[in-house]
């Protein structure tokens, strides 16, 4: 296992978008050749598995629209960042942060695509906090502090507001 910098994560997360034309996870998701399945689970929201070299994202059939897209890009970012160790994934533990790397990088991942720089730093400048940047932009508070977080590893200097490591149980 190797660890991703902030600035990789960053990195690879821009080249999808300009790569794909999308921030769209599908679109994302069928121009890289991983295959989403909607599964009935009854907790677990999402599961990214490499069988016999075909890529698949497991994902609950009945998230919100504004979840899916979050559990979508996160599962793309272990398919990006992890595919090479997708084979030892515990389904249980897939979104717990808070000892696991993979997860904190897949998170940071799709924070990368979901908020674009130029639209959060725009929220910042008008004085927004990181609640009112996720409520205007869709997304979930934590993600957006990821996103703030990323920011100030890239040189900014953002008041960091704490994220729940939990945030996609």
């Amino acid at each position: 296992m190797h660890l991703n910098s902030a600035v990789d994560i960053v990195d690879r997360a821009n080249k999808i978008v300009r790569k794909v034309g999308s921030r769209e996870p599908a679109k994302i998701a069928e121009q890289l050749g991983i295959i989403i399945i909607p599964v009935a689970f009854s907790k677990q929201k999402g599961v990214y598995k490499v069988i016999e070299r075909n890529r698949f994202i497991f994902i609950k059939e009945d998230l919100c629209p504004e979840m899916r897209k979050i559990v979508l890009l996160h599962e793309i970012g272990h398919d990006v960042l992890h595919r090479g160790e997708a084979k030892v994934f515990q389904e249980f533990n897939i979104f717990d942060m808070k000892n696991d790397r993979m997860e904190y990088e897949a998170n940071c991942f799709a924070a990368e695509i979901a908020l674009p720089d130029n639209e959060v730093l725009e929220y910042v400048e008008y004085g927004y906090d990181i609640e009112m940047i996720a409520k205007y932009m869709n997304s979930d508070i934590n993600l957006v502090a990821l996103k703030v977080a990323n920011f100030n590893r890239r040189g900014y200097n953002f008041h960091l507001q704490n994220s729940r490591s939990d945030f996609l149980k």
